[in-house]
């Protein structure tokens, strides 16, 4: 047995509390349902789902109440968990065909059908009580496929509108993008948690959605590389303190709002997690499509030179 296997054995892998796989993962342990950082609770008839008021936790609230519904008739219609997960990863699968032949705003809506089916699954095994390991390594498992799928579209894209410079770009983004993911699961072989850096799944695919309703990809694909490169170097040093019995970077004083902001640790919904997207949706659509040599929009205004146009 290599020391690869050896540590992965003896350090069991936590998933994201808040995916699928890291409250099947949790229960088939006997712990349980994992805790919630967004939502908090468990939705399932005669209980409501409590989000932080924030910004980002208003907008978790309103998608709630569809979402409610949803996962009500997913249980009485007895869908499997790991039904609901396929079915949403061969939905992304076709998103990724609309984004391959340059149908962006088609392809968000697809992306929106897909992930409320991967939002669901997890609900659905902890309302159904179905939790198990296999069904939170089909879903991790699945998560990577359906990555793939949609940086593959981009990259089709790209290559098709002769475009080298964003076939790398791209190519780049999945690659971290697929490293932010590893270097968890890695970690976490070694340690007990690594719950660190900012750019994880659900920013990368509400991201690509925003990209996609606005077409604004190539600013899109920036802010995930970036901050993805961020994330994985986050994780690579939160675990080398951890093995090393090393105190953690002060979080106060001019010093502490760096590693903050750049060693990611705030939970959504929180006020500095709040902040950091409202950067985001600055620099995604104030920026102009032009400065990124941006292949789908170039020639097209910022959104702060549209509304300078129309005063």
């Amino acid at each position: 047995m290599t020391s690869s296997s050896r540590d992965c054995r003896t350090f069991h892998y936590t998933p994201h509390p808040m995916s699928r796989s890291g409250q099947q993962s949790r229960a088939a342990q006997g712990h349980g349902a994992a805790p919630y950082e967004q939502p908090q609770e468990v939705p399932s008839a005669g209980r409501r789902t409590r989000h932080r008021m924030t910004f980002t936790g208003t907008i978790g609230t309103i998608c709630m109440f569809p979402l409610r519904a949803i996962i009500r008739i997913s249980v009485a219609l007895g869908i499997s968990p790991n039904t609901l997960t396929l079915i949403g990863v061969l939905i992304n699968c076709t998103a990724a065909l609309g984004l391959a032949i340059n149908q962006f705003v088609l392809s968000g809506l697809i992306m929106i059908c897909a992930n409320i089916f991967d939002f669901i699954d997890g609900k659905v095994a902890y309302i159904t009580g179905k939790q198990s390991e296999f069904g939170a390594f089909w879903d991790s498992t699945l998560d990577r496929f359906s990555d793939l799928a949609l940086f593959t579209g981009l990259i089709w894209l790209y290559a098709r509108l002769g475009r080298n410079d964003y076939v790398l770009i791209t190519t780049l983004t999945l690659i971290f993008s697929i490293m932010t993911s590893y270097a968890r699961a890695r970690a976490e072989c070694l340690i007990e948690k690594c719950k660190v850096g900012f750019m994880e799944r659900p920013e990368r695919i509400v991201l690509f959605m925003i990209g996609a309703f606005t077409n604004r990809m190539a600013a899109v694909l920036w802010v995930i590389l970036v901050l993805s490169v961020l994330s994985v170097a986050n994780r690579i040093h939160y675990t080398y303190l951890v093995l090393n019995k090393k105190p953690m970077p002060s979080t106060t004083g001019l010093k502490g709002a760096f590693n903050r902001a750049f060693f990611w640790h705030d939970e959504r919904t929180s006020v500095p997690y709040d902040l950091w997207v409202m950067a985001i949706l600055a620099f995604v659509w104030l920026t102009p499509p032009d400065w990124l040599k941006d292949p789908t929009a170039a020639g097209q205004p910022g959104l702060l030179q549209w509304i300078l146009s129309k005063v």
